[in-house]
């Protein structure tokens, strides 16, 4: 028996305007960035801008899964394209650990090779980077919670901002002390910043993708949960996995002897939503136990 007659109250909510300025805003930052970045030889600026490349295709890859999760399902694709919000946090977060690599390389080069780096123009495109970056992050903050779609979004572009500021301060130090080899060491810490937001995003993605238990779901809890209910003498067969990066979904076999009645299962979805937020449930009364290898 399946019950998801709740799901349509969960729908993420639709963030296209954010999409659509925080593309925008970037886009045309990057090619600021690049642009000054080639004529000063600043690597500061260079990194931050090939940073920033991987957030509007990222933020585009976002935007396009978080459109497909809103498609109805199809007779081939019966959970429709939900799992597309998944694929976009992984290849997001594989995208950013690609670049920050790069990225280190010519960072380690120019420590031997120091490059004269003009700090004032650093510091103004850097500024404009704070605004650019912090505003798009602000259009992100409510959805970051809810949908990790949104939470790589929203963590690429706070850490943009944190970054730009940095890349201020690695300006100004440039300007007053004349020495080069800020620029890649500003940009090595630029490195290692966006590694660790990356890496996060990209471990919970993975699991996701591979089926795991939403971070936000104690499996322990939901089992209890189920065994503690009227009628049930055992749970078998329990899986709980993410549809979307905003759905979580459960199917289980309820041991349950004598039967239950025709409310059951509404009700026990209805309770599922509400006390773990799981949206998309199927349940399956036996009478006596199953086997099954893939149970937890």
């Amino acid at each position: 028996m399946h019950d998801h007659s709740q799901c349509d109250h969960h729908r993420p909510a639709s963030y296209s305007t954010a999409f659509a300025v925080g593309v925008t805003l970037n886009t045309l930052f990057v090619i600021v960035e690049i642009g000054f970045g080639v004529m000063t030889k600043s690597l500061s600026l260079l990194a931050d801008a090939g940073h920033n490349v991987g957030d509007v295709l990222g933020l585009l890859m976002a935007w396009g899964a978080a459109y497909l999760a809103t498609r109805p399902p199809t007779p081939r694709r019966t959970y429709g394209y939900r799992r597309s919000s998944i694929l976009a946090s992984l290849g997001n977060s594989a995208l950013l650990l690609v670049a920050v690599g790069a990225i280190a390389w010519e960072a380690i080069q120019r420590l031997s090779e120091p490059v004269k780096v003009p700090g004032g123009a650093v510091m103004a495109v850097a500024a404009v980077g704070i605004f650019v970056n912090g505003g798009t992050a602000l259009m992100f903050v409510r959805g970051r919670k809810d949908d990790l779609n949104i939470e790589g979004a929203y963590l690429h572009m706070l850490t943009d901002a944190i970054v730009a500021f940095g890349v201020v301060i690695a300006g100004w130090a440039i300007r007053e002390t004349g020495a080069m080899w800020i620029d890649p060491v500003s940009s090595l810490v630029i490195v290692v910043l966006i590694s660790m937001g990356s890496w996060k995003l990209l471990s919970r993605s993975f699991n996701l993708a591979i089926d795991a238990v939403p971070q936000g779901v104690d499996p322990a809890a939901v089992r209890k949960f189920l065994e503690s209910l009227p009628g049930v003498e055992g749970v078998s067969d329990l899986h709980i996995w993410a549809m979307s990066t905003t759905e979580t979904a459960l199917t289980a076999h309820l041991v349950m002897p004598s039967g239950c009645e025709d409310e059951f299962v509404p009700n026990l979805a209805h309770e599922l939503i509400h006390e773990f937020s799981i949206v998309h449930t199927t349940i399956q009364i036996d009478r006596d136990f199953g086997v099954c290898t893939l149970a937890i």
